[in-house]
């Protein structure tokens, strides 16, 4: 390792404001990620991310290899689905996703050889415009949960210049580890991925930010950042105070650059990417192999699951199988949710599908998930103080009940992140996240008018 210099871990440069302190409760954060034996079958949904759905591109009774191309789309916005086994298609149609919304999906049932696509092919990367289609070609989404498609945002405009990565090791969430272990077991692959997208987006800088509560992660990412000196001194690692939600984009460009991200914009219109650390290390894989995007980390915890785990699953296998493989419920769960406690969505069945967005599977008893008991609000101002984009929650959910979406946008609710800080800080436990929802749709439907 090269010699360290003093400024290679960087403090926050501004404090953010609101937020909370949650119990983080990573059970599984010393448990190695173990990849899953390959299933029967698997649910492939046609809508695995933010923008427009694919369309199949296989019929049934097609045989197909692990890695081939399943499903596209001609919209800008969109990601490629490939199959994540190799089997036959046995249906196409409809199926009902986690979040109750239905999407076309492929189902393909396994031939137990697991073949994969023989056309994988190393892309020749030589600028920005060829590193986005290899990336597009690869069907990367956000790993962190958010799901939009990696391609549209590392596209760097010539009106529009980027000088900072952000590389998003955070991982606020309660429960949740697998980042955690990325950082652990794959760190030449972050630094490596790092480089590459330096090299074609034009990163003066990369900041790798890690919350303080992670030492074995800060120790190993400080190597990194150490090692690089060699390279061109350009990564530092930036340590965050433990409070949740640290690992919002808005929130970390704010504590990485001092920079604020305007209503309606993103953090490229401030001179900012901000990539999850799997999406980084990712990309590394993906320009050496070819291989696209067919399966992933996934942690499963909660206390009525009986064995907690970080495993590696294909996409589209279903929910039932992943809590069968962590030795099934240890007791009646009372929610299930895709995702962190605090961001996440309940589901009211497990024989949903995996897609890429699911970071993890939790299920909780009712006294595990620590639910309080509904009362009337009594004006104490803590949701307003918990908010880390300074809004009023009980003003935007009286105005939300009115259907007033000129006062709702007075009150800022474009800005709202949907972290969860205000019902997590609320007392009388009012479902505050669904009336924020509400009023952003109040908006929205008031605008198409």
């Amino acid at each position: 390792m090269g010699k360290h210099k003093p400024d290679s871990i960087l403090k926050a440069v501004k404090k953010g404001v609101g937020g909370v302190g949650v119990v983080h409760s990573k059970i599984t954060a010393e448990v190695a990620i173990e990849r899953m034996p390959l299933p029967q079958t698997v649910v492939i949904p046609m809508s695995q991310h933010i923008g427009a759905p694919c369309e199949p591109l296989v019929r049934v009774g097609d045989s197909v290899k692990a890695g081939q191309l399943i499903g596209d789309s001609d919209k800008f916005i969109s990601a490629p689905i490939h199959a994540s086994i190799s089997g036959t298609v046995t249906a196409v149609g409809d199926v009902m996703l986690s979040n109750g919304r239905t999407s076309k999906a492929v189902t393909i049932t396994s031939d137990g050889r697991d073949d994969n696509f023989a056309d994988f092919r190393v892309p020749t990367v030589t600028d920005n415009a060829s590193l986005c289609e290899a990336i597009r070609a690869s069907g990367l989404v956000g790993l962190g949960g958010a799901g939009f498609p990696a391609h549209v945002k590392y596209r760097i405009s010539p009106d529009k210049p980027i000088d900072t990565l952000i590389v998003n090791a955070a991982e606020c969430e309660p429960y949740i580890t697998v980042d955690y272990r990325e950082c652990k077991d794959h760190g030449d692959e972050i630094i490596d991925g790092v480089y590459k997208l330096a090299k074609y987006c034009g990163f003066k800088r990369v900041i790798i930010a890690v919350e303080d509560n992670k030492p074995d992660a800060i120790k190993i990412l400080k190597e990194v950042a150490d090692s690089d000196i060699a390279r061109g001194n350009l990564v530092r690692l930036m340590t965050l105070k433990s409070r949740y939600p640290q690992g919002a984009e808005k929130m970390m460009v704010l504590s990485a650059t001092g920079r604020t991200v305007p209503e309606g914009a993103l953090p490229a219109d401030v001179g900012c990417i901000v990539s999850n650390v799997a999406s980084v290390a990712f990309i590394s894989r993906y320009l050496k192999s070819g291989k696209p995007l067919i399966s992933r980390s996934v942690t499963v915890s909660g206390d009525a699951i009986a064995s907690p785990k970080n495993i590696r699953v294909p996409v589209g296998i279903s929910v039932r199988e992943i809590i069968d493989y962590c030795g099934g419920f240890s007791a009646d769960p009372y929610k299930i949710l895709l995702g962190g406690p605090m961001m996440g969505t309940a589901t009211d069945s497990i024989d949903v599908p995996i897609v890429k967005s699911n970071n993890a599977v939790l299920a909780f008893t009712e006294k595990g998930l620590g639910e309080k008991k509904k009362r009337n609000c009594i004006r104490c101002g803590r949701c307003h103080e918990a908010c880390p984009m300074s809004l009023f929650p009980t003003e935007i959910e009286k105005y939300a009940l009115a259907g007033d979406a000129e006062e709702l946008k007075k009150l800022g609710i474009g800005v709202c992140m949907e972290c969860g800080s205000c019902a997590y800080s609320c007392p009388a436990a009012k479902p505050l996240v669904q009336y924020m929802r509400l009023a952003k749709s109040v908006v929205r439907e008031a605008g198409a008018k």
